[in-house]
């Protein structure tokens, strides 16, 4: 596997940062019941102190990397001090409001500037507030801006190079998930993690809900005996399917406010086309992990949590026809697991596209599979609940084991303010759970059953599958671990 060694090269001062960080400091001080202190005057071992908030810069601010904002600067404990982002502004960015259809955001830097110093103008007697940095390079970001915590919302292919450079630099990191874009790049991440004791947190937020809980204490309880098979259907892709099979020929400018060279940082080189960006990346493989990256980290957070799951042994995936250029349509996988303890060995079968697994028997008629299906030897759950429904309304709830959450973000939040890991931390779940995903691309890209060897990192079967646990990154980009 060979890794550029080469460091990036400098990056140049955007033209809109906003205002200096001293100067922010000192306007936002006045305004905020707590104090903003710089990190070397905060809690030890990277930790902030109680009495003051907890700083956090955003990196990517697109449909996702805004909702994830929004989500910050409703915490009291949290300031937004910075923004960074590779476009200035445009539009085209997923909404996530699903009530309306397909509609579109603009999105950028400059948008998610205004969205933080709109929110904290509100709390200012003057009804203003100009203190959140903007950049366009990540780098001149966290070579500028003494932060606590980053937010990572960028496209899958520059996850590993931007939380490698915040851990290295003692930040707490929140990324979107998958947590990196070869397994090779989440081993290092999750070490790296480790080493620093940094917090961290995935960007799989159904891990924090009630139901995601309940599976586990349902499972824990006997409810359906041993579980040796787990049906994940996951339905057609949320995002429109590539208009080509392979790279578009046509020539196309690249909008203004955009930096197509930062945008495909470590990715190959190539010109750009709308087809790419802003948020069609997922179908290409030089920028995307398919559905398996996306919502396979939401979907398997709970399985590999209620299983108790370590490495796989085995990855087997097949599909509809592609190109090598474009992520397939359809994707059907098996992933084996080993017996842990008193469990016995275990497969989950993958379903994306559309496909879906074979009806259970005890589902009732007209009932559609709309969750993940745990078969037990003594019954089904699917998702939360006993299947058929009235032998779940029959059942008796097993002791609450497992504490509610604070919320997905506060999780984060408190685990940067020296509480408890966070429910997807990258050392105890998200790297395991994002590197298994990932593997999954590997054995569809392969086209054969992989015998997988997690502890020393390799397949026992295929060399050239080991090939594809990393890839070489453009010149001028490296992982720096």
């Amino acid at each position: 596997m060979k890794t550029p060694s080469a460091s990036p090269a400098s990056p140049s001062v955007a033209p809109d940062v906003a205002m200096s960080r001293r100067t922010f400091l000192a306007a936002a001080s006045a305004a905020t019941a707590f104090t903003i202190l710089p990190s070397g005057l905060r809690g030890g071992a990277g930790r902030v102190s109680p009495n003051s908030k907890t700083t956090i810069a955003a990196i990517g601010t697109g449909g996702q990397g805004l909702q994830n904002v929004q989500a910050f600067l409703e915490i009291p404990e949290v300031q937004v001090v910075s923004v960074c982002d590779v476009n200035r502004e445009g539009p085209g960015y997923i909404s996530w409001n699903w009530d309306k259809g397909n509609a579109t955001n603009v999105a950028g830097r400059e948008p998610a500037r205004r969205l933080v110093e709109a929110h904290y103008a509100k709390d200012r007697a003057s009804g203003s507030y100009r203190g959140c940095t903007a950049y366009a390079d990540y780098r001149e970001l966290l070579a500028k801006e003494d932060v606590d915590a980053v937010m990572i919302a960028t496209p899958d292919h520059t996850h590993a190079v931007i939380a490698m450079d915040a851990i290295k630099r003692g930040k707490h990191v929140y990324c979107e998930k998958p947590l990196a874009y070869t397994a090779y790049e989440v081993r290092q991440l999750t070490a790296a993690a480790k080493k620093a004791g940094v917090a961290t947190q995935l960007g799989n937020q159904g891990q924090a809900t009630v139901e995601a809980r309940t599976t586990c204490e349902m499972i824990w309880s006997g409810a359906i005996g041993a579980v040796r098979e787990v049906h994940v259907a996951i339905g057609p892709r949320f995002w429109p399917p590539a208009l080509f099979a392979g790279r578009p020929t046509e020539t196309m400018s690249v909008p203004a406010g955009l930096d197509w060279d930062l945008w495909l940082g470590p990715a190959p080189a190539r010109p750009y086309h709308s087809a790419y960006c802003p948020w069609n990346w997922r179908n290409w493989w030089d920028f995307g992990t398919g559905l398996f990256g996306d919502l396979g980290c939401h979907k398997l957070s709970t399985v590999f949590k209620a299983l108790k799951l370590g490495h796989p042994t085995s990855i087997e995936a097949s599909s509809t026809k592609h190109s090598g250029e474009v992520y397939p349509d359809g994707v059907l996988a098996h992933f084996e697991f080993p017996a842990r303890g008193d469990q016995p060995p275990v497969t989950i079968h993958w379903y994306d596209g559309g496909l879906k697994p074979a009806r259970p028997r005890d589902l009732e008629p007209g009932r559609g599979i709309g969750d993940t299906l745990y078969v037990g030897d003594r019954g089904t759950l699917m998702g939360y609940r006993l299947i058929p429904e009235s032998k779940m309304k029959a059942f008796a709830r097993p002791t609450q084991k497992l504490p509610p959450s604070p919320g997905h973000y506060k999780e984060f939040i408190d685990a940067c303010r020296g509480g408890p890991r966070a429910g997807s931390d990258f050392v105890e779940h998200a790297g395991l759970l994002s590197e298994t995903c990932v593997l999954g691309n590997v054995a569809l890209r392969s086209g054969k059953k992989l015998s997988w060897d997690g502890p020393n990192f390799k397949f026992t079967n295929d060399t050239a599958a080991n090939r594809l646990l990393h890839r070489e990154y453009r010149a001028g980009w490296s992982l720096g671990a």
